[in-house]
């Protein structure tokens, strides 16, 4: 078998087993590597050297859940909570739908401006969601179907619109690597390129929402108020004050091109206007880490498991062991690309590392089977985005996890990367093939 597909059904299967994130990510390493021939020293080095490359990630989101707890404590996320409350208690039995869809596009709406209005990725999640699990399971709200609604909102911007992380996954990844294997993309809309993929990823969430998870689903509400419903003081001050900093923050990480900078003017900004007391700023900060640690160690670990995937050498086999028999068969060879391009970013968890690595393979096959510059844009694009919704190891899963799990009440694996990946990589492996087909 190929080291890399035993390394990620490896990963998988410990993931689907209820073993830990990171823990399966080590052991799935280690195997890819000793299958490919690799000694477990050699291994073991491919692994150490890739941590190094998830330090920047992993030290922005630390930074961020200490600014997300900086606002948690002006009480901007309570306020919010509090209406939609209110609004609950006002509802009519069977007449709660509204505000179920409601709070559904509010959570779409501020997952889609994470990306590109104001991109601070997953950081909004530990910080918006968990004052918002009480109403939700007083509306019987399937988290589920939240969980589905936070990584469409989260993936859909970056695949289709260039700008913010969209700027970066589509100018300055996918169409530089496409152009740097000899594609001539001048001229070329990418957004006509992943319409028909993003159209994909509308459906699945549609799925989701009026089909998979319309029905409730009960949650404890004494565990939601031992975490969750404590009394938070906030007044006009301190709710104005969460805004500024949120649009300090906005403006310092334009400016200097850096979340963690970014988050650490904000929350500087707290302690400055007395919302943040100087005495609790230390244990404050020290919270918001550990809020997103663990995101943090997962993405560290992953980048462990690309650096042994990369150092195989095995990916280029996979590809060519995949388009060997193909002849000239176009839409076999379409499919088989975005099924290669799913299973390599569900073992790296990462879309915006896994464009380099296909796109060397992709791009010369593409030309040589006669696809369009546009097809191959989509091709490409939609093969390194299929495995971001659905990957244990990917912040688009993690980070719905971060924030719907604060109870216990919401397992990472079953209730978030499965419904993920049933609702948003299936539609776009059709959505992809079909935007290769006919572009």
């Amino acid at each position: 078998m190929n080291a890399v597909v035993a390394a990620v059904l490896v990963m998988l299967v410990l993931s689907l087993c209820r073993i830990h994130v990171v823990v399966a990510l080590i052991i799935g390493a280690v195997s890819g590597g000793l299958i490919a021939g690799m000694s477990l020293e050699a291994t073991i080095n491919a692994f150490n050297s890739g941590l190094g490359g998830g330090a920047t990630v992993a030290l922005s989101y630390a930074t961020l859940g200490a600014f997300a707890v900086a606002i948690g404590k002006s009480g901007l996320a309570h306020a919010l909570a509090d209406k939609a409350l209110a609004m609950v208690g006002k509802q009519q039995d069977g007449a709660s739908n509204g505000l179920r869809f409601m709070i559904i596009g509010l959570l779409v709406a501020i997952a889609m401006s994470s990306q590109n209005i104001l991109p601070i990725h997953i950081a909004f999640i530990p910080l918006v969601v968990p004052p918002l699990l009480y109403v939700m399971a007083k509306l019987h709200m399937d988290r589920r179907l939240v969980a589905c609604a936070l990584t469409f909102g989260l993936i859909t911007p970056y695949m289709f619109l260039p700008v913010g992380f969209g700027g970066i996954y589509l100018k300055e990844i996918l169409l530089a690597n496409v152009t740097d294997n000899g594609v001539d993309v001048s001229g070329l809309s990418v957004m006509s390129a992943m319409a028909l993929p993003a159209l994909g990823m509308l459906v699945g969430l549609l799925i989701a929402v009026f089909f998979s998870y319309r029905g409730g689903r009960g949650y404890d509400l004494k565990r939601i108020e031992q975490t969750e419903r404590v009394d938070v003081k906030y007044s006009p001050k301190t709710l104005v004050m969460a805004l500024v900093a949120i649009v300090v923050a906005f403006v310092v990480q334009l400016w200097l091109g850096s979340m963690i900078l970014g988050a650490l003017a904000g929350f500087v900004l707290f302690n400055l206007s007395g919302v943040v007391k100087w005495k609790e700023a230390d244990d404050l900060f020290t919270e918001g880490m550990k809020m997103l640690a663990m995101i943090g160690f997962i993405m560290i670990a992953a980048n462990g498991f690309a650096e042994v995937m990369r150092e195989t050498g095995e990916i280029a086999s996979l590809v060519e062991s995949s388009v060997g028999a193909i002849g000239d068969n176009k839409a076999l060879a379409a499919l088989l690309m975005l099924a290669v391009g799913l299973l390599i970013t569900i073992g790296i968890g990462s879309s915006f590392s896994t464009i380099p690595i296909i796109a060397a393979l992709y791009v010369p096959l593409a030309l040589q089977l006669g696809f369009s510059p546009l097809a191959i844009v989509a091709l490409v694009g939609t093969a390194g985005a299929l495995g971001d919704a659905g990957s244990p190891a990917s912040d688009s899963t993690l980070g719905p996890t971060a924030g719907l799990n604060v109870d216990g009440q919401h397992n990472h694996i079953w209730d978030t990367v499965v419904p993920t990946f049933l609702h948003y990589n299936l539609p776009l492996l059709a959505f992809g093939w079909l935007a290769a087909m006919v572009l």
